[in-house]
């Protein structure tokens, strides 16, 4: 890839195509892109100096010869510009490859799982970077930094392994994380064994160690790396014990490895998710030679990531909390943490579903969650990169629901449908455009403080 003088994205405001694109553009390289619409994203990229532009525009591809195109199978192949870019001839390749190769020569750590491993990847880059150094490709924007790209010269780096169209087989970790293997993307494995399949193949593709949660499922015929298992308070290889619930939600807790026990560690982030996460974080850490001390610090400093867990308002009198969830384990765990946070609170969750191939997969199953708030505000479905499904809606999900407090409005009636209620906590979740809610939300509601 380095033989060209153009990096053309299409896709570049989602958040694995946008570190790549800052990659380049560090590098000295020309970089631009196409996405479907602006976003808060797409205005730090051309802040930085990338174009970006939001219409399909095949004439502002730059040209054949000089340009590597590198894509997300997010964008529908009728995009004008993507039959342009193959009618042309242009080298390309996905976004999964990029990373790959970006990674190919450095040691390699990743973080692997259906859900869990944004937050862990990135404090995992916390760690290294307060121990010496690392690059990181991460898959939201660490509020430590303030971005989703970091950049060293000590040659490890630090990747968010996808499971999503197989991508994270591109990677060949040294050690790597597997934080959960429940089903989903089922639009791409069809079934939960051809899932298990992959992350059987990410496994046997690690060389020095593997840290899987305890009671995950996972393949491992094949794996040569030792097998090493974590937990939130579960005896193992790693896990925490002695926890105590600190002010504000957070915990101290002792650290059990196989290199000794470590008392009184805190995460900087509240919730027992965020202790189960810096468990994993942790295990990665050490074996890789990071001295403990450094790593006890790291997560004790730990600001957390954008849209995982957080928290925007918490006084007395109302408290935000938006989350990026949307898996149904994401949310029944989220909502779990939200009440060990705010005992006793009055939980209103606002849910957009994401795609209508998984509203249809896990209907019971999200229903079954988001039963466990007190009030609920749903969304119409987010498609992301799926045509409608005849049948599939949001009301699949809603008409499941046990509570008696719900209902079902468009993305118009929405601020004002919140108006109208008398709010004690409020939680928004959904991977689609519900983060464009976020700040009118905060600021309407500080209002009211």
């Amino acid at each position: 890839m380095a033989t060209y003088k153009n990096y053309y994205f299409l896709g570049i405001g989602g958040i694995g195509m946008s570190a790549i694109a800052r990659y380049f553009k560090h590098a000295g390289y020309a970089v631009s892109g196409y996405d479907r619409t602006p976003s808060a994203l797409t205005a730090e990229l051309e802040a930085e100096g990338i174009a970006v532009h939001y219409d399909d525009r095949p004439d502002l591809v730059p040209p054949v010869d000089e340009t590597f195109v590198i894509y997300t199978p997010a964008v529908p192949e009728e995009l004008g510009e993507f039959r342009f870019i193959r009618e042309k001839g242009y080298a390309l390749c996905k976004r999964s490859r990029a990373l790959g190769e970006i990674a190919r020569g450095q040691k390699c750590l990743a973080v692997s799982g259906t859900h869990g491993k944004t937050t862990t990847s990135t404090l995992l880059a916390h760690i290294l970077t307060q121990g010496g150094g690392c690059s990181a490709f991460l898959g939201g924007i660490s509020k430590n930094y303030g971005t989703n790209l970091l950049l060293s010269r000590n040659p490890v780096l630090v990747a968010e392994a996808d499971e999503f169209d197989r991508s994270f087989l591109q990677l060949h970790p040294a050690i790597a994380v597997v934080t959960a293997t429940d089903a989903d993307h089922l639009d791409i494995y069809s079934d939960r064994s051809h899932l298990l399949e992959a992350f059987g193949q990410f496994a046997a593709q690690v060389s020095e160690a593997l840290v899987v949660k305890a009671g995950v499922e996972l393949p491992l015929d094949g794996v040569k790396a030792r097998v090493y298992r974590y937990a939130y308070d579960t005896p193992c290889d790693f896990y925490a014990s002695e926890i105590v619930a600190l002010e504000g939600g957070r915990f101290d807790f002792t650290l059990n490895t196989p290199m000794g026990r470590f008392p009184h560690w805190s995460v900087g982030i509240p919730g027992w998710v965020n202790v189960e996460n810096a468990v994993a974080a942790a295990a990665v850490a050490l074996l890789h030679g990071v001295e403990p001390e450094t790593v006890c610090r790291a997560v004790a400093s730990f600001s957390g990531v954008k849209r995982r867990f957080d928290i925007h308002i918490n006084t007395p009198g109302i408290a935000y909390v938006d989350d990026y969830a949307h898996h149904p384990n994401e949310i029944k765990t989220a909502i779990s943490s939200i009440r060990n946070i705010f005992p006793g609170r009055t939980l209103c969750g606002i849910f957009q579903p994401h795609l209508y191939t998984r509203t249809r997969d896990f209907a019971d199953e999200f229903a079954e969650a988001l039963s466990g708030l007190d009030a609920l505000i749903m969304l119409p479905i987010y498609p992301a990169r799926e045509l409608p499904i005849p049948g599939v809606c949001a009301e699949m999900i809603l008409d499941k629901v046990t509570l008696k407090d719900k209902q079902l409005v468009s993305k118009e009636q929405l601020m004002d449908t919140l108006a109208k209620r008398k709010l004690d906590c409020l939680i928004t979740f959904g991977a689609g455009d519900i983060d464009r809610f976020i700040q009118p939300i905060e600021n309407w509601l500080r209002e009211l403080c």
